[in-house]
Formats: C-alpha cells, structure tokens, sequence
C-alpha cells in the first residue's frame, strides 16, 4: 500500500513539475492563435492573421535567414570537426589525450556570456569586423561539443574488432571506414548534427557579442520584448523558434536512446 502511494506522490509531482516546465510554453503558442494585440485571458479569439503579418515583416525574415544561415554553416563545420577530434581522440594514445578532450567539451561547460566574451575580445583584437561568419565562429565552438560528445561515445562502444576484420579481408582504411565504422556511427553523427543545430538556432548569449548590427531571430525576439512592440508577431516567432528547436532534440533522442540529449544536459549552458 505504502508502495503504490509512494508511486502515485512521484507521478502526480513529476506532472506538476512537467506543468510548470512547458505551461508556459503552451501558453506562448496559444497567444499566437489571439485575434487581438492585447495579451489578456480569455483571448478575444481564434485567428492566424498573425502569421501572414509576421511573414511580410522584413525584420522577421531577414533574421529568419540569417538564424538558418548561421546555424547550418555552424552545424557542417562542428560536424566535421567534431567527428575528426572524436576519431583522433579515441584511435590515437598520447600523453595529455583526456586534458584534450576536457579542452573540447569545456566551451559547453563555460556560461555564454564568458564565451561570448571571450570571442568578442578576439575579434576586435585582430580588427576583424562583426559579420554572419563571427556568428558562425561563436556557435562553433559549442556546437562542436555536441557532435564530439555523440560520436565519441558511440565510437567508444563500437567492437574495433569489425574494422580489423574487414582490414583482413582487403578492405583498405577508407572502405573500412565507409563500409563498417560510419554505418555503426551513423546515428550519433546525424543525432549529434540536429543537436548542434538546435543549440545554434535559439542562442543569444554568444550571438549578441558576435553579431554586431545583425539580427537573429533571439536577437529579434529580445528587442521587440525590450521595448514591448509587436507582441503578437513576437508570439509567433517565439512558436516557430520553439518547434525548430524541439523538433531535432525529439529525433535526436529517438535516434540515440536519450543519450545524446542527456549528455548536452549535462554539459548544460549556462
């Protein structure tokens, strides 16, 4: 009896908790459907003209543009430069090899905002000029984090003895790798890729210091938030970055099992 109580106290805490996490988010997602400008409960009613308006702000899809650019050009590169560091981690001994690998998962580990900072420092340093590529260099550095961590961590618990076998049977080290070791990786690689892509998609710490007079879509929100104009369309912008943002952290888990998501977890930015 003392069991089953116990059982139904942690179900009904874990919904109130899980209520309290995403009512909010619901609530956003609801207001975006509010044929009225004015945020008030109960909404005036049902509409999607709100969506029509948001799509021919210029704002809006400017920075719509640049979030994708910037997050797919940053997902590529920290997924071939994550898997390399990955594969050379793990094939390779050498002296400091753990030291390397804190070195790569320690941006995840570091708040944005020292990030950022850092980054910002760096290019006024070198007199580099703020541009979408800046932006690319800051959301690299986390994403590449994402990808390193996947992949490592199916390369750990993949059999070496594969490869050798096929090594025995002629394979050369290219047809190894494409023949047996990518097939085996290939979840956590397109895992840790939908990752990286939905950390650089919604991130404003890092941008803000390295975006210069450019707008992301975070960036758009922040402002029209700051100065209070344009909620309704804010509402609708808040809802598509909040399902591009889902949407691959979903699959990602399916693919991985929910490790790939635990480990960016416990990496948590800050």
């Amino acid at each position: 009896m003392e069991g089953r109580l116990a059982r139904l106290g942690l179900q009904a805490w874990s919904a109130l908790v899980l209520l309290f996490l995403f009512f909010p988010i619901l609530l956003i997602l609801f207001y975006a459907f509010n044929s009225s400008n004015v945020e008030s409960w109960p909404i005036a009613g049902i509409s999607v003209k709100w969506f029509a308006v948001t799509w021919n702000d210029p704002e809006v899809r400017a920075a719509l543009f640049l979030s994708l650019q910037a997050g797919l050009t940053a997902t590529a590169l920290a997924l071939l430069l994550g898997s390399l560091a990955a594969f050379g981690v793990h094939r390779l001994a050498f002296f400091g090899r753990d030291f390397v690998s804190l070195l790569f998962v320690l941006p995840l580990a570091l708040p944005g905002i020292i990030t950022g900072m850092a980054l910002n420092a760096f290019f006024n340093f070198n007199g580099l000029s703020l541009s979408i590529w800046t932006i690319v260099v800051g959301h690299t550095t986390f994403c590449i984090v994402v990808v390193y961590n996947n992949v490592l961590a199916r390369l750990r618990r993949t059999q070496g003895s594969l490869v050798e076998a096929a090594m025995d049977l002629g394979a050369n080290g290219w047809r190894a790798f494409r023949d047996v070791t990518l097939p085996l990786i290939s979840t956590a690689v397109v895992a840790g890729a939908m990752l990286a892509f939905a950390l650089s998609f919604d991130e404003v710490i890092v941008t803000t210091f390295t975006a210069g007079a450019q707008n992301t879509l975070p960036l758009w929100i922040f402002g029209a938030i700051r100065f209070g104009q344009r909620l309704p369309e804010v509402n609708v912008v808040v809802s598509f970055v909040i399902l591009v943002t889902i949407v691959p952290v979903v699959i990602a888990a399916r693919l991985t099992g929910g490790e790939g998501v635990a480990r960016m977890q416990a990496g948590g930015r800050n």
